[in-house]
């Protein structure tokens, strides 16, 4: 399909399940604003000509107010503003809450490229590929600026924030072609910052999947980093030499911390652990787990996020609360089979070593060092 670049749609094809809601919510706005402006306008004119001055120096009549009409200018824009809020809220509850059984892609946007893996490993640049009539979840981060993913057909974007996840999710309603972009400008080249979504049917789709070099899952690769590169089972791994605590079923489950207050582990947390262990303090622990701050990529952190969650199963929604008789220590992560309430004085997500240290199981050979122009705000909440 060629891309025509001598016409911009004025208003995209609906290409999503709620794309609808987003258009019919659009209009209706756009027909208030219109219905009150020419309204106005009207109305300006017309007493200009009604009551213009007819009589030199005449006095006019005395105006002692009306209860009704009163109520119904009180009423009407009441009506209109519960209508917009509603219609408002509505869609937004209905475009940023995934659902339990999306087909989750991980992205990471960078000057001036999305670089996108399927759970299956398929990686892909500027491109997307998915199947018509599937639930799609996208779980973004970007390793320099700030920058914003949008599917115009699909009615759908999201900024994408230095140092935190965001998501977005679709179901795309007909196979086709469609454009994306990004909505924030992110430096020189920001207008070329863009791509494709290429809908297909399910059997096109596995063909494409069958097609591509798939190389190693998120799964795959956040295990190698954790077992090799990063020597995190040295501490974690089960047995008598185990240091750490173990991290299956710390996925969705409650946490304690220092201070009383509870979290949930979810993607954010564990990445916040990672980066900035001493931020977020297990109850029972001490701040004792360095940071990998600067020597892993995001891309390497999506991952290890990924493989922590399959410890836990991708879909677990664990809702057991986790206090300091078993919980992990500093880089929040839980202990959740310690039985006893044991305390375990070693940190969670890597080797025991002093904070600040260097640790030098971290990878040296990075092929695309990460920019950490967003540092600052990592661990932020």
């Amino acid at each position: 399909m060629q891309q025509n670049s001598s016409w911009v749609p004025l208003f995209p094809e609906q290409a999503s399940t709620f794309a609808w809601q987003v258009d019919g919510l659009y209009f209706y706005l756009i027909a208030i604003s219109a219905f009150f402006t020419i309204g106005i306008v009207l109305a300006i004119f017309f007493f200009t000509v009604k009551y213009h001055e007819k009589e030199k120096y005449a006095t006019g009549a005395e105006i002692h107010g009306s209860m009704s009409l009163e109520t119904l200018w009180s009423i009407i824009p009441f009506v209109i503003s519960v209508t917009i809020f509603l219609g408002g809220a509505i869609v937004f509850y209905n475009q940023y809450r995934p659902p339990a059984d999306a087909m989750e892609i991980y992205v990471v946007g960078k000057q001036w490229m999305w670089k996108l893996q399927h759970e299956t490993g398929q990686r892909e640049i500027n491109e997307l590929h998915i199947p018509v009539g599937r639930n799609v979840k996208l779980t973004m981060t970007t390793e320099d600026v700030l920058h914003d993913f949008a599917v115009p057909a699909f009615r759908t974007k999201a900024d994408v924030v230095p140092g935190r996840y965001s998501y977005i999710w679709f179901n795309a309603t007909k196979p086709g072609k469609y454009r994306i972009q990004c909505m924030e400008y992110c430096g020189l080249n920001h207008s070329g910052m863009g791509g494709w979504v290429y809908v297909m049917e399910q059997r096109d789709f596995d063909n494409w999947l069958s097609g591509n070099v798939s190389g190693q899952t998120p799964v795959e690769a956040g295990k190698d980093l954790f077992e090799n590169k990063l020597g995190c089972a040295s501490c974690h791994a089960g047995g008598p030499q185990q240091r750490g605590a173990k991290l299956e079923g710390v996925f969705n489950s409650e946490v304690k911390l220092v201070g009383g207050q509870t979290v949930k582990a979810d993607e954010e947390y564990i990445r916040n652990s990672i980066l900035n262990p001493s931020s977020q303090i297990v109850e029972g622990y001490q701040p004792i787990m360095p940071t990998f701050k600067g020597q892993v990529t995001e891309e390497q952190l999506v991952s290890l996020v990924a493989y922590i969650k399959s410890l836990s199963g991708a879909g677990s929604q664990a809702n057991s609360t986790t206090g300091a008789g078993n919980s992990g220590a500093s880089g929040s992560i839980p202990n959740p089979s310690n039985p006893n309430g044991a305390r375990n004085p070693t940190s969670q997500l890597t080797n025991t070593m002093i904070p600040g240290a260097s640790n030098p199981n971290a990878p040296s050979d990075r092929s695309e060092p990460t920019r950490r122009d967003g540092d600052k705000k990592i661990g932020s909440k």
